[in-house]
């Protein structure tokens, strides 16, 4: 993985990780802080579903990506983030999004005629309340573990 402030780190990337566990793998992407990202986050997670046999989770994935980069372009501050989807175990997929801005994001609930507001409890019912953030000394690293069932082969 390269350092968000890597400026030649924009294309997709996937490596396995030396990390605590020799089987996790991950793709990561640096992106504009632009509401298009939210596509391309969407893209990654696409790919990286695809190429572990997850297709059956691929739908829930996507949204809470868009959700994520949703929450991070509306609200970070400097113009790129990270978006890294991490294979921890067969059947559970971690998707993260790194910005530069130590605002933690705030569940609330939207009333029936807000346009916005209801991003975090899509993320939370959709993960069964598995998420959260690590806090870093220039941002923040927002989380979420969904389970896939495993391999769909």
């Amino acid at each position: 993985m390269t350092d968000i402030s890597s400026p030649s780190a924009a294309g997709a990337t996937w490596a396995s990780s030396a990390g605590e566990q020799d089987d996790e793998e991950l793709f990561s992407r640096h992106l504009e802080r632009r509401p298009e990202s939210a596509g391309a986050a969407r893209r990654l997670v696409s790919s990286a579903f695809r190429s572990w046999g997850l297709e059956s989770a691929e739908d829930e994935g996507r949204l809470i990506v868009s959700e994520l980069v949703g929450n991070a372009v509306e609200h970070a501050r400097y113009s790129r983030i990270l978006v890294i989807v991490t294979r921890v175990q067969p059947d559970l997929v971690k998707i993260s999004v790194v910005d530069r801005s130590g605002a933690l994001p705030e569940p609330h609930e939207a009333g029936p005629w807000e346009e916005s507001g209801r991003g975090l409890s899509i993320v939370d019912a959709l993960c069964g309340g598995r998420w959260g953030v690590d806090q870093l000394g220039w941002g923040k690293c927002v989380w979420v573990l969904l389970e896939t069932g495993g391999a769909d082969r």
